[in-house]
């Protein structure tokens, strides 16, 4: 290893953030192979396949600590229950991206795993700004991000969504540690 530290086990009240493992593939399937959770995300494919969490789990092992960290969120009894990453993308800062399997959206789980994510961000990551976005027909996640302490922008500008097929107007918002 060329002094890159491995991801910590970030730990809230309910949940782990943890390094995503191979044998994660299976239940990234699971959860994310749903429609209605592809279309809310830029990057994620719908259908999603075996094959798509396997190029998933190689991309993040294969990332640079230093500009992007990616974080199962497993939830104490019910195992992985989604995704989180901060990473550093097109804006100045670095941007921080979630998803939660259906089955577990409505109990807070984002809010908490971002919520300790930004923690980690701030005083391990050394970051004092993060940016974010959500799709405008997607007000519970900037619900999610304003309980973390996330501020809109003003900005409005479209993000490619791979699972749409197309850009979707995305509002952007700003986290200040």
């Amino acid at each position: 290893m060329c002094g890159i530290e491995p991801l910590p086990v970030i730990e809230t009240r309910r949940l782990a953030l943890r390094a995503p493992r191979p044998e994660d593939a299976p239940r990234l399937v699971a959860l994310a192979n749903d429609p209605d959770i592809a279309r809310m995300t830029l990057r994620m494919p719908s259908p999603y396949s075996v094959a798509h969490a396997e190029e998933f789990l190689a991309n993040v092992a294969a990332q640079d600590p230093r500009k992007g960290s990616t974080f199962m969120i497993e939830h104490e009894d019910q195992g992985p229950v989604g995704v989180i990453g901060l990473f550093n993308d097109a804006d100045p800062v670095p941007e921080t991206g979630y998803w939660i399997g259906r089955p577990y959206w409505g109990r807070g789980y984002a809010t908490e795993a971002l919520q300790g994510a930004l923690s980690w961000a701030r005083s391990r990551w050394r970051k004092r700004a993060l940016v974010a976005g959500h799709f405008v027909d997607n007000p519970a996640s900037g619900r999610v991000l304003e309980k973390a302490g996330f501020l809109y922008t003003g900005e409005v500008r479209p993000g490619l969504s791979r699972a749409r097929g197309g850009p979707v107007e995305t509002r952007r918002m700003v986290w200040l540690a």
